[in-house]
């Protein structure tokens, strides 16, 4: 009972890990999970005493600038690649890249009003020319065509072409309009940091997704090595059954344990499949699940052992969100600023170019050029609420800059414990397994001798699977530590 529980616990830990992962792979417009958050890997089915499974060696994939749609079966995937997959397939990539390249878009639009406007024209009327006695002031000028009422019906109409080229340009508007540029721009600037941010984001989402892949393939390692063991153990007590040296109840518990085996198989092999699905999610790839994850572990940070200080100073200048923050705040000021102009004129000159005629091989042609000088004297108010708006909006700002760096320095300090405890327990973790194999083998030796009985046989297996287990949660929980200080300090 003690085994089926733990290996129950066991998948239970594996099946919370895929919806952890899932979690962390946010989708478009979402947050990610947050940095610094360790989840502990499943335990090691506690019927058996199998060995940690070594990583799987596989050749380096042949540079390609083809980006995979789906892993090809029979593959070993390792973190690298299925990174490599996710930076050119995941949609919340994809999405982040177009909202970015709109940002360039409307920056670009707010520069427009800095440069000249030129404008074409050309239009084509058939129209009447009729006037109230002498009077010709009502009567439109065609030219080309000259006024004379004698024999001329009150429905003649004559053909009016006219074609026009004029050019404006902004000389001065107090900061208006260069003001919105600039603002444009540096909002442009925060989407680019944004961009850095959705793809440290989805990064950690593969790398749970992947992690969790992991351990439900060892998990499927470890039962089919239960399952052989349990069945070793079978043979053995069989013999010693039908030889009369144990009672025919050791023989039966274990035929009981075998069935457990064989269940669990079954239900790593879902559970590695499984995993596999939400690793593709992860990624963005619709493919199928032919293919096996790498052992792939995180190497160390860069200086994870370091104080809180250093690591904090380190975020600050790194975290994306921070960036995207300062630009948002600069794009505020200068926003304030272009509003303020709103009280004052603006100044423009234009000129223009003019042909006109009743038929286009009789033209006429005119220039003209002025300025105008436009100023909003009185609006109701309206611009001195805009730039209250735009004060009370960069005072929110800076209260978003205070708490993103209080949620900084605790995603820092969090990761950078749980790095710590990961190692310390770590190692703790292999001197515990080593007892444990000493254990199982003096205990197989004396039930063997006759001296044991099954219990302690059986209790001695579990003891070595816990041993196990706790090794396997630690190396996952230095894994998923490690990479959770990456996110925490902004940094691939």
């Amino acid at each position: 009972m003690r085994r089926a529980a733990s290996l129950l616990l066991a998948f239970g830990w594996l099946y919370a890990q895929r919806a952890g992962a899932q979690a962390a792979a946010p989708p478009a417009g979402s947050a990610a999970a947050q940095p610094g958050t360790t989840t502990a890997p499943p335990a090691v089915a506690p019927n058996s005493a199998p060995a940690i499974p070594p990583a799987v060696a596989t050749a380096p994939p042949a540079a390609s600038s083809v980006v995979p749609t789906a892993v090809p079966a029979g593959r070993v995937l390792s973190l690298a690649q299925a990174l490599k997959m996710a930076a050119g397939r995941q949609p919340t990539l994809r999405r982040a890249r177009a909202q970015t390249a709109a940002a360039r878009a409307r920056s670009e639009q707010a520069e427009a009003p800095l440069l000249p406007q030129v404008t074409g024209s050309a239009s084509y009327q058939r129209l009447t020319r009729n006037s109230s006695g002498t009077d010709t002031s009502t009567v439109a000028e065609i030219p080309g065509v000259i006024f004379n009422n004698s024999g001329r019906s009150e429905f003649d109409t004559y053909n009016r072409f006219n074609f026009g080229l004029n050019a404006t340009q902004l000389v001065y508007d107090f900061g208006r309009t260069s003001g919105r540029s600039a603002a444009a721009d540096e909002s442009f600037e925060a989407q680019r940091a944004s961009e850095t941010l959705s793809e440290q984001q989805v990064t950690q989402g593969v790398r749970a997704a992947f992690f969790s892949a992991r351990a439900a393939k060892t998990m499927l390692v470890v039962a089919s090595e239960t399952l052989a063991n349990v069945e070793r153990h079978v043979a053995q007590i069989d013999a010693f059954v039908r030889a009369g040296a144990r009672a025919e109840i050791d023989l039966l518990e274990l035929r009981t344990d075998r069935a457990n085996a064989r269940v669990d198989l079954i239900s790593a092999e879902n559970t590695y499949a499984t995993a596999k699905a939400q690793l593709n999610q992860a990624i963005g790839t619709d493919g199928g699940g032919d293919y096996d994850v790498a052992d792939d572990g995180m190497p160390a940070v860069e200086g994870e052992d370091s104080e809180l200080g250093p690591l904090y100073a380190r975020a600050q200048r790194t975290r994306p969100e921070l960036r995207v923050l300062q630009r948002q705040l600069r794009a505020q000021e200068l926003t304030i600023d272009a509003t303020r102009g709103g009280y004052w004129p603006s100044l423009s000159v234009g000129t223009g170019l003019t042909e006109a005629g009743a038929e286009l091989d009789n033209m006429a042609w005119n220039w003209n050029a002025g300025a105008t000088l436009s100023w909003p004297l009185y609006q109701g108010g309206l611009t001195v609420a805009q730039v209250d708006e735009a004060r009370a909006q960069l005072n929110s700002l800076h209260a978003d800059v205070d708490a993103q760096r209080q949620r900084i320095r605790f995603e820092v300090e969090q990761a950078r414990l749980a790095v710590r405890a990961a190692k310390a327990t770590l190692e703790a973790s292999d001197e515990a397994v080593v007892s444990a194999r000493e254990r199982l083998r003096l205990a197989e030796g004396r039930y063997a001798a006759g001296a044991g009985s099954a219990l302690e046989l059986s209790d001695a297996q579990l003891a070595l699977a816990n041993a196990l287990a706790q090794r396997v949660r630690a190396d996952y929980t230095l894994a998923s530590a490690r990479a959770s200080l990456l996110l925490a300090l902004g940094e691939p």
